[in-house]
């Protein structure tokens, strides 16, 4: 329960506000306060009344008007709530808007006092590409000018493959743990690195972060698949939800049943025909948006609020989100340090408000600090063999072989061995990448091919390559 004072200038600012039939916006309220409160706190008094149900917010961003609400009756787009402080919860550490206190003391209710929504067309056709804009012009040009790179004039996705090995952790780890997967950062970097799944985690969380994996791998490795279509978004999830849907054949498909969204009170469509269709539309729309930013942010909202698939639809979506900004050769959102509970509430504004507010301030400030983990620091990281990467199947099998077989690591040995899905002509550079293996191979790295210390202990002594 708030202070008798602080309810006191509750009751104040709802009468200030009442005397003006056209709303008040928030530069006027302080010109009419004067030193009584500072911009913020008024802004958190505004957000808890709306919250309440005593006033309505109108406009968006410096245009944002507040009016007396109207009488029960009226509009119910915010319920009214028990009068507590919006800070009271731990879990946001990124700066919020009025807008976004708002949506967030709705969300936080109990259930059962947020009645049912289902998917409202309105919303999607209220937005049209390249001239409705969820991330106004200013904002833009500010995560433009944050996230521009040393390589934007070079092709699609240079800056991105510069930045691998760290994004595939960081991406990986931050992604899983927006699902509930309790993986460390530094468990997720030994599983991706060395292929050692962490101990007391189940099979599930481990598949998680390998399917996160695989699906950035496939958008940064091949710069036809960064294209925002149905094609490459239906191939996402297949990477994504690959052994862990309860129906495999609901991997890479659009779903055919109805679903539910845990702890919302959303219900979204349940046909198959109309959603194909509305995926198809969504798709199309999101294809249209030039700006970067607003086409990631768009399918940051409207993936998840369709929900095309039976499971796995945010992960898509974070993924998808991506893509504009590998073409553009802009820094990657990885999502690293979101809180959860903040992401999971800002997704359920979108759900049963068709509100953006919320989702607005956690991707802008969810970019930032992308940006101070990967623009500042790419001139100090060493930028990965791509050719490694895109034979690094191969490599193990060959390493394996003739560990197992044991032989030795001769240019012979190796041309023997390699596998088809190397190009003839650059069979010389992959015999050179094997060799050089070879020379590194020791018992704390060999894990990455499978082999077991007692096999590489069992080869050494016959072989061991001098350096």
């Amino acid at each position: 329960m708030p202070p008798i004072t602080q309810q006191k200038e509750l009751d104040f600012l709802v009468e200030l506000i009442s005397d003006d039939p056209e709303g008040v916006g928030i530069d006027a309220l302080l010109r009419q306060l004067g030193d009584r409160w500072q911009r913020r706190t008024l802004q958190r008094r505004l957000a808890l009344l709306v919250a309440q149900k005593r006033l309505q917010m109108h406009g968006e961003g410096r245009a944002v008007r507040y009016r007396r609400a109207a009488a029960p009756g009226g509009s119910a787009s915010l319920p009214a709530q028990p009068a507590t402080p919006l800070h009271a919860s731990t879990e946001a550490r990124f700066p919020i808007s009025a807008e976004g206190e708002a949506i967030r003391a709705y969300v936080v209710q109990p259930r059962q006092l947020r009645g049912p929504v289902g998917y409202r067309l309105e919303f999607l056709e209220a937005y049209h590409p390249n001239h409705t804009a969820y991330l106004p012009q200013g904002l833009r040009e500010q995560l433009h000018a944050l996230g521009r790179s040393p390589a934007q004039q070079t092709p699609a996705g240079t800056f991105a493959r510069d930045i691998l090995n760290r994004l595939l952790i960081d991406l990986s780890w931050a992604s899983s743990h927006l699902e509930g997967n309790t993986y460390s950062r530094l468990d997720t970097e030994r599983l991706i690195e060395y292929g050692q799944a962490a101990a007391g985690k189940d099979a599930f969380e481990t598949q998680m972060i390998l399917n996160h994996k695989q699906a950035i791998e496939y958008l940064v490795l091949n710069p036809e698949h960064t294209r925002v279509d149905t094609g490459t978004l239906i191939a996402l999830h297949a990477f994504l939800s690959d052994g862990l849907m309860a129906d495999p054949a609901a991997v890479g498909r659009i779903r055919r049943r109805a679903v539910e969204i845990g702890g919302s009170v959303y219900l979204p469509i349940a046909l198959p025909q109309r959603l194909e269709e509305l995926f198809g539309i969504v798709v199309q729309m999101a294809a249209e948006i030039a700006d970067p930013f607003e086409q990631a942010f768009f399918l940051m909202v409207h993936l998840p609020y369709l929900q095309p698939f039976e499971d796995v639809n945010k992960r898509v979506s974070r993924l998808a989100a991506n893509i504009p900004f590998i073409r553009h050769n802009l820094c990657p959102l990885s999502f690293i340090d979101v809180p959860q509970q903040a992401y999971v509430n800002a997704m359920i504004g979108v759900y049963e408000l068709n509100r953006i507010e919320l989702l607005r301030d956690l991707f802008v400030w969810a970019y930032e600090r992308s940006c101070q983990q990967y623009v500042a620091v790419r001139q100090t990281l060493v930028l990965p063999d791509l050719f490694r990467l895109r034979h690094r199947q191969a490599l193990a099998e060959v390493v394996a072989a003739i560990v197992r077989q044991d032989e030795a690591a001769t240019e012979h040995a190796i041309r023997d061995k390699i596998p088809a899905t190397v190009p003839q002509a650059e069979q010389d550079h992959f015999i050179r990448l094997v060799l050089a293996e070879f020379d590194a191979l020791h018992a704390g790295n060999a894990v990455r091919f499978g082999i077991r210390p007692l096999e590489l202990a069992a080869w050494q002594s016959h072989h061991r390559r001098e350096a």
